[in-house]
């Protein structure tokens, strides 16, 4: 298990998640996008120690990314080597400007981020419920109205390792399959945004491949469509 969790962004979902990693027994180190100082108030609020995001990577034993996804070249590479590193990051054409490489059906942002991550193990997770829903739907383990998380990894023990903690935040883990996987929990897929439980987000994602996004993203990784989501 995660004895100490680090997460970089400060805002509501870095907020949201580093309250319920403290209630789960964690150490929570949080980092915004500048002096510590200023989200010193804020961590300390939600059980959290605010640090610099180079200070979050080295001392943390995982570490949640949940900046804006435009920002992924800031995080300290170097200082995340071996780590694992969640993934809780979308793509949004709005804030994030148009990057084509993070809006390429060929393959998936986390797959782009961990190719910058080259010396860690990135698992997607915690990046397609919304941070109200985070905050209000975590529920112990075997609750009726438990709502469920999808992971996408590559290794079988890092994916166990953010199954348990899911679980310790409140949701049912849902493994969707390797890294690549994570395209059909991507923003335009069903499953974005899905607020459910764990048999209906396995649904949702046994569906993609014949949904109009699943479709569009089996063409393009053919060669027979547009290599773009659209935007």
């Amino acid at each position: 298990m995660i004895g100490t969790l680090g997460i970089l962004g400060a805002g509501r979902v870095g907020l949201v998640l580093a309250r319920l990693a403290a209630d789960a027994g964690m150490a929570v180190l949080l980092a915004g996008s500048g002096d510590p100082a200023l989200i010193r108030a804020s961590a300390r609020g939600v059980g959290a120690t605010a640090l610099t995001a180079r200070e979050v990577a080295e001392q943390a034993d995982a570490v949640i990314l949940a900046l804006p996804l435009g920002k992924y070249r800031s995080i300290p590479a170097d200082a995340l080597h071996g780590k694992l590193v969640i993934d809780a990051m979308n793509y949004w054409w709005g804030s994030d400007g148009i990057r084509p490489e993070l809006d390429d059906l060929r393959t998936t942002t986390s797959e782009t981020v961990q190719a910058y991550l080259s010396d860690a193990r990135v698992v997607k997770a915690l990046s397609h419920v919304g941070y109200h829903d985070l905050e209000d739907d975590a529920r112990p383990a075997g609750a009726a109205d438990r709502k469920a998380i999808a992971i996408a990894g590559d290794d079988p023990a890092d994916l166990d390792v953010v199954a348990r903690l899911v679980d310790a935040l409140g949701f049912d883990p849902v493994i969707a399959g390797p890294l690549s996987a994570g395209i059909m929990f991507e923003p335009g897929a069903e499953a974005f945004g899905a607020d459910v439980d764990a048999a209906e987000l396995r649904a949702m994602l046994a569906r993609f491949p014949a949904s109009q996004r699943g479709i569009r993203v089996a063409r393009a990784r053919s060669g027979g469509g547009p290599t773009s989501g659209g935007f």
